[in-house]
């Protein structure tokens, strides 16, 4: 078996590592919004008036992180979709690709 051929003549390591990145900035993105919530667990803070101490302990702003979760979603989606075309011509490839 030749090692590190996959990583050779594809981009799948590569598109891995995206993969591997995307969940943990979604994962970053979770913590802060988890840390949005209120002191009485009432809810999230989404706007907190300017001069009360609740804006200044809870600077999240969970609309903003919740666009950011739906474009990591989007770019872990198509990641995922190229990665697997790039298995699937791999395989069609080994198979001789008369399939």
């Amino acid at each position: 078996m030749l090692f590190g051929l996959i990583d050779r003549t594809t981009s799948a390591s590569t598109l891995k590592g995206s993969l591997d990145r995307s969940v943990e900035r979604s994962r970053g993105i979770a913590d802060r919004v988890s840390k949005a919530t209120l002191q009485n667990g009432d809810g999230f803070a989404l706007e907190a008036k300017a001069g009360t101490p609740q804006a200044q302990a809870n600077p999240i702003n969970v609309e903003d992180e919740m666009v950011a979760l739906a474009d990591e979603q989007l770019r872990f989606l198509a990641t995922s979709r190229l990665l697997e075309k790039t298995y699937a011509s791999l395989r069609t490839a080994i198979k001789g690709g008369n399939g």
